[in-house]
């Protein structure tokens, strides 16, 4: 049997005209997915007829063809199931079958597999394994693919798969900077795009939950409030995505602005005085994001408390109106809000002052969502919650993720009503890829890292300034307020200053704190305007900005607020260039007022540095004894050690900064009971593994770590040691450390594995889930590791050694423990963190073996 290709190709293109007539007719997008499937189902099984294979191979549907959804445009993703390798015969027709794809006008991806390659692949690979779940059998041996189902879903774990999964959308939300708001979001892979949507059946199907979303309200999965809502954004997705394709004529899933004008045409926007066409039609999308994003995090966990109920714990009482459950913020009773909406700001102080809760229940999201309709003109100006506010944004931590959150549940813009007007509102400019409320957002987070060590290696100017300025609290309310205008015609910074003041005296800041917040909106475009426009080696341009910044404190809020403002429009905007402009007139602006007023505090660096000296001195050193060492450390190094550790480090090493043998220094640690040791040596492979496992075979539990790199490729390390002996004579311990971690390092010895040791009865009783998370920074070349997990001994030591497995290089370490507790968090490079799927073993790796 033969077929005509170019017959057949006609054929599918008439197909294709007939659906698109046919959908604009109806508008019934659920009827044109399937139709297309029915459609290329047939084309395909006469296809396959026609090379007569043998009756013992297969032919499925993967992915969302597999699953029953084709959109006009989308990949065709194909099996082909073999029972063993292929003969002569047969792989030559399989090739033949690939081309006569092409030829008919279908892009198709296919893959050619034997059942074990299969469940190798999947095991090795979730995307694999995730679009073999939905493999759906076309032609061929039934036999051969029922095996197939059969052993995919015997191998399958719900709970791995759940998890891996999980940290796949988190890595997604991250490659689009957590925010739906792009003003060309991805519909199909951006947080509240159709992928989101997605998550929810895969592992639904992988779990036994159900295929729809009736049947998971059914299943107890969802309340018939959230199936609604699911049924309502999926319908949403699904029309955007037909017609994007249609008026793209290609598989595009971007929503670039080439296309917003005529979707939102199909759509019946019309543009209006204050609004165009397209900014109705995005607003929409970004209000069904916004709704899925929650919808989204509200199911799975429900699924995940279905799929380990041995990890519910018993609600432990917080107060009287809330609780926690496992890791999780809870209210006592579902209509605490609705009693008492004072006790909104709560629910998001409390997520702040407890770093072990990771999120809030599903029915604690589910009743501030519906309480933001409490928030009215009395809530406002009642004076506790406006105290209560401020201190969310002074709070240490979790500002930017609570601020996020109560983004999401529109509490942030029911508070502040002007701010939720820019909420989905969109900038034409060339700059902006984000809206103006998700651009605020993302300077308020700017800012927040430059107070953070951790990333004080991105810009150490920023993180040495912003740690020289009191109160960055109100930098915050500064970012808050900067762009609050936009929309409304005429200057946005006169306007917003308008807004800032009156919050300002609303929360009673000081007439000088006010004066500096509103100052900041007036005039946030002003430093970036004269750096890259006007003539820097000028002076009379550097005295007329020196006249408007009049101080050193109205400098710096201006730099850190530009900066954080310019990087926060998007990633393509900033560059070094502009940051070396901003920081050149930083600078120059700082001398030329240096002159005219006495000089200032440098911070808490110089002041550190400063105590440093003075503690020298006692020992007869010289003023300039500490120059060659401290030439090679950076801002992250003065930021994360004490001026006694300093002044420690440079008595043992001025004299040896180019060292070539290992410098390794012990003594009793000062503020408790234990030990304190400083690791000085040429960067060498498995370091890290090797000082932890070395200290843990000497029975010591390492409670804090510093981990540094000198400019000059040295490892400054230091630990803070607890004996887990309890030996009575630590101090006949350290020259021990000293000479046999000396040698081991001289010899660069393996690392050695320390025994397992016992856990505490707390940990047995009391387990804590492990948390994993590696973020990239900004540049793309370093990543975040974070986790949280019960601590043990050898804790450390499985972290470094997984992590050398995958050939992570490690640069700087903050280790800390709390009680039982370890959140530790590491910057690091290389290995397999460029793959988003070797990353997301390596995090799936890590929470393995850190469970307990």
């Amino acid at each position: 049997m033969s077929l005509d290709i170019a017959a057949l190709r006609a054929e599918v293109r008439a197909r294709q005209a007939t659906l698109q007539a046919r959908y604009e007719a109806d508008n019934d997008a659920e009827a044109l997915l399937k139709q297309r499937c029915a459609d290329v189902d047939d084309t395909l099984r006469r296809l396959w007829e026609s090379f007569e294979f043998p009756a013992s191979i297969a032919l499925a549907a993967v992915g969302g063809y597999g699953r029953g959804e084709l959109y006009p445009a989308s990949d065709i993703d194909l099996l082909i199931l073999l029972p063993q390798a292929p003969s002569a015969n047969t792989a030559e027709k399989l090739e033949r079958l690939v081309g006569c794809f092409w030829d008919i006008g279908l892009e198709i991806g296919h893959s050619v597999r034997t059942i074990p390659e299969c469940l190798d692949e999947a095991t090795r690979d979730i995307t694999v394994q995730t679009a073999l779940l939905e493999a759906r059998l076309l032609t061929g041996s039934e036999k051969l693919f029922a095996t197939f189902r059969k052993r995919l879903f015997g191998n399958l774990d719900p709970l791995g798969f759940f998890e891996a999964k999980r940290l796949e959308q988190q890595d997604r939300y991250l490659r689009h900077n957590e925010t739906p708001y792009s003003l060309e979001p991805n519909l199909k892979e951006s947080p509240g795009g159709l992928r989101d949507q997605q998550v929810i059946f895969w592992i639904a199907k992988a779990a036994g939950f159900g295929d729809t979303w009736d049947e998971l309200g059914k299943g107890g999965v969802m309340s018939q409030e959230g199936v609604a809502f699911g049924k309502q954004f999926e319908d949403f997705l699904r029309h955007l995505r037909i017609r994007l394709h249609f008026i793209a004529r290609r598989r595009e899933d971007r929503l670039l602005f080439d296309y917003q004008s005529a979707l939102a045409a199909r759509y019946g926007f019309q543009d209006s005085e204050s609004k165009r066409a397209s900014e109705q039609l995005m607003q929409a999308y970004y209000r069904n994001a916004k709704g899925l994003m929650l919808l989204n995090t509200i199911v799975l966990q429900n699924m995940g408390a279905a799929l380990a109920p041995e990890n519910l714990q018993r609600p432990q009482a917080y107060d009287a109106n809330f609780q926690i459950v496992g890791n999780l913020l809870d209210i006592c009773d579902e209509n605490l809000f609705e009693r008492q909406p004072g006790l909104i700001f709560d629910a998001f102080r409390i997520m702040q002052e407890n770093s072990e809760l990771q999120g809030m229940t599903a029915s604690t999201l589910r009743a501030l969502w519906l309480a933001r309709e409490r928030i009215d003109d009395g809530f406002r100006a009642d004076p506790a919650n406006r105290a209560m506010f401020l201190g969310l944004l002074q709070a240490e931590r979790g500002v930017i993720h609570e601020f996020r959150r109560m983004n999401q549940l529109d509490i942030l813009g029911a508070y502040l009503p002007n701010f939720g007007r820019i909420v989905g509102q969109m900038q034409h400019d060339l700059f902006h890829v984000y809206t103006v409320d998700q651009h605020i957002l993302q300077v308020l987070r700017n800012l927040r890292r430059f107070t953070m060590s951790e990333f004080a290696h991105e810009y150490p100017l920023c993180s040495r300034t912003i740690n020289e300025f009191e109160e960055p609290w109100l930098l915050y309310i500064a970012a808050l307020f900067h762009d609050i205008a936009k929309g409304r015609g005429g200057d946005h910074s006169e306007k917003g200053t308008v807004d800032a003041r009156e919050f300002c005296d609303n929360h009673g800041l000081t007439e000088t704190d006010t004066e500096l917040v509103v100052w900041l909106v007036r005039h946030h475009l002003v430093m970036s305007q004269i750096a890259q426009k006007e003539d820097l080696g000028d002076p009379e341009v550097i005295g007329r900005f020196a006249a408007l910044v009049g101080d050193v404190r109205h400098l710096q809020a201006l730099y850190l607020l530009t900066h954080a403002d310019v990087r926060g429009t998007s990633p393509k905007v900033w560059n070094q260039w502009k940051g070396k402009l901003l920081a050149d007139l930083y600078q120059q602006t700082l001398h030329h007022l240096a002159h005219d007023e006495p000089p200032v505090s440098h911070g808490i660096i110089a002041d550190r540095q400063a105590e440093a000296m003075r503690l020298l001195r006692f020992f007869a050193l010289s003023d300039t004894v500490h120059e060659r060492l401290w030439k090679q450390l950076d801002t992250v190094y003065f930021l994360r050690h004490s001026a006694e550790e300093i002044a420690w480090h440079t008595r043992s090493l001025h004299y040896r900064i180019h060292n070539n043998q290992p410098v390794v220094r012990a003594r009793l640690w000062q503020e408790g009971v234990g030990l304190q040791v400083m690791v000085y040596t040429r960067d060498q492979r498995d370091l890290f593994a090797r000082l932890v496992g070395f200290f843990a075979r000497a029975g010591y539990s390492i409670v804090d770590a510093k981990i540094h790199t000198t400019e000059h490729g040295y490892a400054l390390d230091s630990f803070i040691l607890l004996d887990v002996e309890r030996r009575e004579h630590n101090r006949e311990m350290l020259s021990y450390i000293e000479h046999e971690l000396e040698d081991r390092l001289t010899r660069e010895l393996p690392p050695e594995i320390p025994s397992a040791g016992r856990l505490s009865r707390q940990v047995r009783h009391f387990p804590i889930k492990p948390e994993v998370s590696i973020s990239g920074d900004e540049k793309g070349k370093h990543f975040i590791l974070s986790l949280t997990a019960a601590d043990r001994p050898g804790l450390l030591y499985t972290v470094a050694s997984t992590l050398a497995e995958h050939g992570a290089n490690l640069h700087t370490a903050k280790i800390v423990t709390l009680g039982e507790r370890a959140e530790d968090v590491f910057l690091i490079s290389g290995g397999d963190l460029s793959d988003t799927n070797r990353r997301i073993r390596l995090e799936t790796e890590l929470m393995e073996r850190l469970k307990v």
